[in-house]
């Protein structure tokens, strides 16, 4: 059997060599000769009876490598499991490895080195005295009352008044590409849309009151939006940014108007299909719950979001960085410049010490996936393309389309990785003793888009 040999070159940075004798890979070599012989193709020899000196001359050259190689690979395999060597990526050959000595006419004792990086042991500090904070943001009276009116909007019907008197008038308009006096351009755009009142600049707003069917207006795109708005329509008509100068006159086609909704049982049921709701009072106080379950969500997040920093902060990890380098430049598909490798090692660095601590954290804590976890979130993920309607999630479609995704390799294990990190962050919560803070919705915002810019 091969022998092999390890010294140390660096910090978690080894060299093995792999050396092997002719016993070592000479009878499976004289085995696949065979079996060529058996197997080959060539003019003027029936199949299976090609002369095994024949198919050595022909093909003798690329199955001696062949097995030779195969041998310091299971070699090195063997010894790796044996050891039980943690190691970084895959063993890196060394430069020194020379196939082209390898001589099937004069066998000999030949000897490969690699390189391998050794994962480093490390200690996981204590989450327990981590200085956590967890956020409680409160429904605002403010975002009750719209929710409220939202909904009620959103279950109202449409009538159709005479006139527009109102900024929540609906208007059905078709914008035709004119000059400033509302003389259409030849050959330019025409298209209908459909929009609220509220949705021009209050500059414009009192000039469509009172507009009817039919009437018309002359706006310019630039003036008659504000920026949100603008940014929708230019994209609706097909048009760029530098384009907003440009007038069009819109032809009113129908005024709409959304009769909200009155707040009763018949309502209640509507928006809350599976709960018993009966008055207004009850019923805003669910608006209330749903909307504080949406920052309680935010809050968890949060909180996951300092953990994660926590951990990656305050584990000391030493890395093999030489090898590292080395692996990133030459172990990947295409080879990277050494100015590639510079610029992308401290992100890498910061991904690989998070995936060391995940392990640890999952080997420590027996965290596991088992498969009806994938096939429940394979269910919620069917559940939210759905709109998060409520169904009966035991259906033969529905386990049918479970069954297919649970085949699908790149679902799984994308599934896989995503529950074992909210698991670890599950488990992880247990751990820690956050200080909780009210805080507004407004001041929770701020904070995340400043936490998102800063990274």
């Amino acid at each position: 059997m091969p022998t092999v040999t390890r010294e140390n070159i660096g910090l978690l940075n080894e060299k093995i060599v792999v050396t092997v004798a002719k016993d070592d890979y000479l009878p499976s070599f004289e085995k696949a000769i065979k079996n060529y012989s058996k197997q080959a193709n060539i003019p003027g020899f029936r199949k299976g009876m090609v002369p095994a000196g024949m198919v050595k001359k022909m093909y003798g050259s690329s199955v001696f490598a062949d097995e030779v190689l195969k041998s310091v690979e299971k070699g090195l395999s063997d010894y790796m499991v044996n050891e039980q060597l943690e190691i970084f990526a895959q063993p890196l050959p060394l430069p020194e490895n020379d196939a082209s000595r390898l001589n099937m006419n004069s066998p000999a004792e030949y000897a490969f080195a690699f390189e391998v990086g050794l994962k480093p042991a490390f200690t996981l500090p204590n989450l327990g005295t981590a200085p956590l904070t967890r956020y409680k943001v409160a429904a605002p009276e403010a975002t009750i009352e719209e929710e409220i009116s939202r909904l009620q909007t959103r279950n109202g019907k449409m009538t159709e008044p005479e006139e527009v008197s109102s900024e929540e008038n609906v208007l059905n308009v078709t914008f035709v590409e004119s000059d400033e006096s509302g003389n259409p351009v030849e050959g330019g755009i025409s298209k209908d849309n459909s929009l609220l009142v509220k949705y021009f600049s209050e500059s414009i707003r009192p000039s469509l009151m009172g507009k009817k069917k039919d009437d018309t207006v002359v706006i310019q795109l630039s003036t008659a939006f504000d920026e949100k708005e603008r940014d929708f329509i230019l994209k609706d008509l097909g048009l760029e940014e530098a384009d907003a100068a440009k007038y069009f006159k819109l032809v009113i086609t129908k005024v709409g108007l959304i009769e909200k909704a009155e707040l009763n049982e018949e309502f209640f049921k509507a928006v809350y299909p599976n709960k018993e709701i009966s008055s207004p009072e009850a019923f805003r106080e669910e608006v209330k719950q749903e909307i504080e379950k949406y920052w309680d969500a935010q809050s968890r997040n949060q909180l996951s979001d300092q953990i994660y920093h926590f951990l990656l902060d305050h584990t000391q990890i030493e890395f093999p960085e030489s090898f590292l380098k080395r692996w990133m430049q030459n172990g990947g598909e295409k080879p990277k410049t050494a100015e590639q490798v510079e610029s992308e090692y401290p992100s890498f660095i910061n991904s690989l010490k998070w995936t060391l601590i995940v392990d640890q954290l999952v080997k420590n804590n027996q965290i596991e996936v088992q498969p009806d976890d994938l096939r429940a979130f394979a269910k919620n993920q069917l559940l939210s393309y759905m709109g998060g309607q409520s169904m009966d999630m035991d259906q033969p479609w529905i386990n049918d389309y479970v069954d297919r995704m649970m085949k699908d390799k790149k679902f799984v294990e994308d599934s896989y990785h995503r529950i074992q990190t909210d698991k670890v962050f599950s488990w992880a919560e247990t751990q820690v003793n956050p200080v909780e803070q009210a805080i507004s919705a407004e001041e929770f915002t701020k904070m995340q888009e400043a936490h998102h810019h800063h990274h």
